[in-house]
């Protein structure tokens, strides 16, 4: 959301969040979110698919609580002894924003983002998709968007005992193709980027996601494909392409 003008702000839902990332500007108070995100992804131990139901609430301008009951399906003759479909890692989610400035048709924020992983799902190892194992995620998220473009800054670190710990960064650059207008008729560019470092293993990833994004008043539709740039990862680890299908709808 962004505010515009000097002295009257105009609340117009501008850009929604990047598809493969976070970001650190929220609705408002009092709002509610429900969203749905799957993702297609083959790989060199086969083809899995995560789709995530997604409940978001803001009790604040400032706060914000959600629940990720995800579904998982895999199809891997690595993988026999888990084919088939299940009830993935839910995620409990916190984000806090700490910091805001707004000006004349463009915003500034900063947020902080929890995220506790369970492992209710399959042991299957998969980054991402289902470790069945407990592992906890803080980052911080600074934000720029204004009428013309949108940048989002993501550093956290995955802390996760039983699997190696990981540093990620993801940087996001949005850019709408309409005029603003209200009620809110927008289409959307999204160029994501994802690093992610093993701390005990040294391994590397350099993801990159092409993105086009459907909003129509409280609705947005995505649809976006990431591929690797860099892999410095075991074989088996490999992922060859992926493709994210979701929407989303404000409440």
């Amino acid at each position: 959301m962004l505010l515009l003008g000097m002295g009257i702000h105009l609340k117009i839902w501008a850009q929604g969040p990047p598809i493969i990332a976070d970001k650190a500007i929220m609705l408002g108070s009092k709002r509610a979110v429900l969203r749905n995100l799957t993702e297609f992804r083959n790989t060199a131990q086969g083809q899995f698919v995560r789709s995530q139901l997604m409940g978001h609430y803001l009790p604040t301008a400032d706060l914000l609580f959600a629940v990720h009951l995800p579904w998982v399906h895999v199809k891997s003759d690595a993988l026999e002894q888990f084919e088939g479909g299940y009830l993935g890692d839910i995620q409990l989610k916190g984000k806090f924003q700490f910091f805001r400035k707004d000006q004349t048709g463009k915003t500034l924020r900063a947020a902080i983002i929890v995220i506790e992983n369970l492992p209710t799902g399959p042991k299957i190892n998969v980054p991402r998709i289902s470790l069945g194992e407990f592992s906890s995620y803080q980052a911080v998220v600074l934000g720029y968007e204004s009428i013309k473009y949108g940048i989002s800054n993501e550093l956290g670190y995955e802390w996760t005992p039983n699997l190696g710990d990981e540093l990620q960064y993801k940087l996001g650059f949005g850019l709408p193709l309409l005029r603003p207008k209200y009620p809110l008729r927008q289409i959307n560019l999204y160029f994501e980027y994802m690093n992610i470092w093993g701390v005990e293993s040294g391994a590397f990833e350099l993801l990159y996601a092409q993105g086009i994004q459907y909003a129509r008043g409280p609705a947005t539709f995505d649809l976006a494909v990431q591929a690797p740039l860099v892999q410095d990862v075991p074989e088996q680890a490999k992922q060859f392409v992926s493709l994210f299908v979701g929407m989303r709808y404000i409440f």
